[in-house]
Parts: C-alpha cells; structure tokens; sequence
C-alpha cells in the first residue's frame, strides 16, 4: 500500500533529477558558447558579457549565444512534442520524426520555396505548421483504418511510409530546381548553426503558444493513460484532449522544422530516458522531456563542433547517430515484451 511517506520521496526523487537537469543544461550551455573552431575561455566570456572584450573571442562568443539560444529552444520543443505524441497516440515509438510530421513539415517548406517564391522566415513558419498538422492527419487516418483502430503498431507503419513517401516527394520537387537544391539539401539535414536572435524572434510566438498549450495537458494525457473507456468514465473528453495536445506538438515541431529543419530522433530518445528518472506521471515528464531535449540538442551541436574541427558536423546528424541505436534498442524491448 502507498503511504503518503513514498509519495512524498517520489516527488523529492523527481525534484532532484529535475534540479539535476537544470544544473547540467546550465553547463552546456557554457560549453556550447566556450567551444568551436576558437575555444574561449571563461575570462572572455566574462569580459564579453561585460562589453569589455573588443577580440576575437568576443566575436566568436556573439556568434555562438544565438545558436545556443535557439539549440535550447528547439531541443525542448522536440523532446515536449515527443513526450506529448506517445501519450497521444499511446506508442512509444511515437516520435516527430517516426510518424512523417517533420517531414510533412518539410515538404510543405520546399514546395513553398520551389513552387511560389517563398523566401522569409515567417512565411516558412506558417507553412511547416500547416504542413506538420496535414500530415499528422493523414497518418492518424491511415493507422486508423481496418478493425482495432489506430493501434501503436498501425501508427508506427503508417508514419514510416507516410515518411518515406514525403520525403521522395520532396526530391522530386527538388531535383529539377538547380538554382535552390543546395540550400534545401543542407537545411534538411537539420541544424542550429547561423542562427540569428532576429530568426529566433519570428519563431519565438509559436513556440511560447506551443508550450503554453502543451503543459496544461499533462493531466488530460495522464487520463488517457489509463485508457479511452476509463478516462470518458472519469468525464474526460478524449477528443478535445488528443486535439489540443497534438495541436501543441504541431506547432512546436513546425516552428522548429522552419528554422532549424527536419531533427530526427530526439523525440523519441527523450521522453523515453526521462521515464526512467521521473516515471510515467506526464505532469513531471513534460518538464523534465522540454528539459532533457534541450539538454541533448546541445550536447550533439557541440560534439558535432569537436568531432570533425575544424569543420563541423550538423546536428542532424550527429542525433540521428545517436537515434538510430535507441530506436533499435526500444524496438527489440517492446517486441520481448509483447512475447
């Protein structure tokens, strides 16, 4: 039996890996700004953040403050909408990525910019949202088709193929368009580097309305946890509450799709390390997941910067290695576990 002594040690046991997190992102943050092709140290970052700095070291420091602004902000974007789609949809393997969202987002973006000139920022916003919520759509209406519904097995494949489908569209709306395939090729390997505070401030609003939207929701994914009969038994409309959840992951990953381009895999290894630390209960999950996520993001966009210096290896990338063994890792898991 659970006495009131355990639930209070859980939440102290929560609140310490939550302390945690803050504490090491507080330091990537540090060495996310310290490191790159000129390391600085912590001298000239004082001196930098004082105006007392006319150097190098300055400049490279006003360069990498941005893009470690918009790695933290797109980190926590991705790991909440990945926390948020498998409470949705009740798979683990429920990721931006897995089920065809940055990719519809992307899409989206590439037609835009092929087919009718799209060239600002703004504009590529509203489309990867537009994008990112038509293709959510169309997954949950094919993994929903045929007897059961949409299952987590029907959803995963759904996504998978809508993914692979995506993307060969969007070469071939490429391939014929010299004069833009080598900025999209490059945007889609996803990335934070040239990042601007002017580019973070047009996305910013849908971020901060995504996130505004997604914490609330933590109780409604806790009902529905438990199932769609005992949470409609509990008077929760289960409707409304995968609605205004999906709808907040749809704009943080179309936000984040816009400016940083298709990420993969960090909605999917986040949320999963954070059960491990905080457990299944989503109002602890979604923070520490926005936590972890921004965490990890800048973790790879600064091994990207050691691992090939002194050129540098896309972020993309560099989670998409790291994505691709736990993928594997939680497949095998949750096929042992249905045996």
């Amino acid at each position: 039996m659970t006495t009131t002594a355990d639930i209070t040690a859980a939440q102290r046991g929560r609140g310490f890996w939550l302390g945690a997190a803050l504490l090491v992102l507080a330091l990537l943050c540090a060495l996310s700004i310290a490191i790159g092709t000129r390391n600085v140290g912590l001298d000239d970052m004082l001196a930098a953040l004082r105006g007392q700095s006319q150097n190098i070291a300055q400049a490279a420091i006003a360069a990498r403050i941005p893009r470690t602004v918009l790695a933290v902000l797109a980190g926590a974007a991705l790991g909440l909408a990945g926390a948020i789609m498998q409470g949705v949809t009740r798979n683990p393997l429920a990721d931006p990525g897995i089920l065809g969202v940055n990719m519809g987002a992307s899409l989206a973006v590439v037609i835009g910019i092929a087919w009718f000139g799209m060239s600002t920022l703004g504009a590529y916003v509203w489309t990867a949202i537009l994008g990112a919520g038509a293709a959510a759509v169309l997954v949950y209406a094919v993994g929903s088709l045929g007897r059961g519904g949409a299952t987590p097995l029907k959803l995963a494949l759904a996504g998978a193929a809508t993914s692979v489908a995506l993307s060969s569209m969007v070469i071939a709306v490429v391939l014929p368009r010299n004069d833009i395939a080598g900025g999209v090729r490059s945007w889609q390997i996803g990335g934070v580097g040239g990042a601007t505070f002017a580019g973070i401030t047009q996305v910013l609003p849908f971020l901060i309305v995504g996130f505004a939207l997604a914490i609330p929701t933590a109780r409604r994914l806790n009902l529905l946890a438990l199932g769609e009969d005992l949470a409609r038994g509990l008077g929760e409309n289960t409707a409304i509450s995968r609605a205004l959840a999906a709808l907040s992951a749809i704009l943080l990953c179309g936000a984040t799709t816009a400016i940083c381009g298709p990420i993969g895999f960090v909605g999917l290894v986040v949320p999963h390390l954070c059960r491990m630390l905080t457990g299944v209960d989503y109002r602890w999950l979604l923070p520490m997941s926005a936590l972890v996520g921004a965490g990890l993001l800048l973790a790879a966009d600064t091994l990207g910067r050691i691992l090939v210096r002194p050129a540098e290896l896309q972020v993309g990338i560099v989670t998409a290695l790291i994505g691709a063994p736990f993928f594997i890792w939680i497949v095998r898991r949750q096929r042992i576990r249905g045996l």
